[in-house]
């Protein structure tokens, strides 16, 4: 071939390549794999997966796939402490407890929207549900406050009027379930109540599958009487209920057994509360400003008996945000995330938020007179399962 020939078949070439479009590579955005393996990774917070879904069509048609958000629960494992409910004059509050722009409105979460009633206080707060009692028709009120979905619950037989405490919990037992996103999940409920004569626990298990409260199940009573209202830990598979004393009753969830042990030798009657120690045992705290008194229960590997072991002391005023020593300040504790392993205090006229594994506080609210029972929230917050306001859920009735 000639050089001129050459040169000719090149410009020719040159030519051919000019008018083909040579596709770019596709961006990491436009691959649904690994966008949602992105996506994934985002901050568990109520603003993360709403801002996402915003972006375009196809994130948010990622974000709110089922699939997607089962994912998210079992990546991050632990749901966020969204805020808590509390009994105020106007009835039951909610109080977020994070900053913008993850706060939730207060009135997303009003509960006497969903259920039609002032609700004067909240029983249990757990997997997303709340439950709370209606006096007038007898019955039980779970409240999924997410949703809005609400189910009405008959109290069982046994239970005279004004006395009773309750647990609900998420009875989903799929094999990796999180706890976190269960407003859909089947629930169960725990009643526990004194018989009588004051001389025996009474207890039963309500399954929303199946509609109806189990067999009763009984123990003999703490020697001193047991209190209502009381709130309840969820430590493993079992429910911790502390008596007026220092006596724990525990409701095993796997065999469906309820006992009384003893606490810890201490005679402190106030500021305490049920906790998850280190090890996932369960732990006993004792609150009484400047000082804040860990328990253990260990097992005693020679002769195979629980022991309390006082685990650890903290000086609650050396913590980064708590006032010094005063003798006339008024403090007690207000209630407990399991979820989290923080604590709420009443400092007056404080109201603290400690986180117990890294000891930071953050101080709630300021100048308060009085304070009542805080029930802690917490969930993973998908635009899925978002409605404002709780107030177009569905009722459920189970009066079996």
């Amino acid at each position: 071939m000639s050089e001129s020939e050459s040169e000719s078949e090149g410009a020719e070439l040159s030519r051919r390549l000019a008018g083909v479009s040579l596709a770019a590579p596709a961006s990491p955005l436009e691959d649904d794999d690994l966008l949602r393996e992105i996506l994934l990774r985002l901050p568990p917070q109520p603003s993360s997966l709403p801002r996402a879904s915003a972006v375009c069509k196809g994130w948010r048609g990622l974000v709110t796939d089922p699939k997607f958000a089962r994912s998210f629960s079992a990546h991050h494992r632990k749901p966020p402490l969204l805020g808590f409910f509390e009994i105020r004059a106007a009835g039951l509050v909610f109080t977020p407890v994070m900053d913008s722009p993850d706060r939730i409105p207060p009135e997303r979460f009003d509960l006497g929207r969903c259920s039609g009633i002032k609700v004067n206080d909240a029983y249990s707060c757990r997997h997303g549900r709340v439950i709370f009692i209606d006096w007038q028709r007898f019955e039980l009120l779970v409240c999924a406050p997410i949703t809005g979905e609400l189910s009405r619950v008959a109290i069982p037989p046994e239970v005279e009027r004004g006395s009773l405490n309750v647990a609900v919990l998420c009875a989903a037992g799929d094999q990796g379930h999180v706890h976190g996103g269960c407003h859909s999940s089947p629930f169960k409920i725990v009643s526990l109540c004194l018989g009588r004569k004051d001389s025996q626990l009474l207890a039963r298990v309500y399954s929303s599958q199946t509609g109806i409260w189990g067999d009763l199940i009984s123990a003999a009573a703490p020697s001193r009487l047991f209190s209502d209202l009381t709130p309840e830990t969820l430590v493993c598979n079992s429910l911790y209920w502390l008596s007026t004393g220092v006596d724990v009753v525990k409701f095993d969830l796997d065999d469906y057994s309820l006992t009384v042990i003893k606490g810890p030798p201490v005679t402190y009657d106030h500021g305490r509360q049920i906790i998850k120690a280190e090890d996932g045992d369960v732990g006993f705290n004792i609150f009484l400003y400047p000082e804040c008194h860990m328990w253990r229960r260990d097992i005693n590997c020679d002769h195979g008996v629980h022991t309390w072991v006082l685990w650890k002391t903290i000086q609650m005023h050396t913590i980064l945000g708590l006032p010094q020593v005063d003798e006339k300040r008024t403090n007690f504790l207000l209630g407990y995330c399991e979820d989290t392993n923080v604590i709420f205090m009443y400092v007056r006229p404080n109201v603290y938020m400690l986180q117990l594994n890294s000891m930071q506080s953050k101080r709630l609210n300021a100048n308060l007179e009085s304070v009542g029972h805080y029930r802690p929230f917490t969930s993973f917050y998908t635009p899925d399962t978002t409605i404002a306001g709780g107030s177009n859920g569905a009722e459920i009735s189970h009066n079996t």
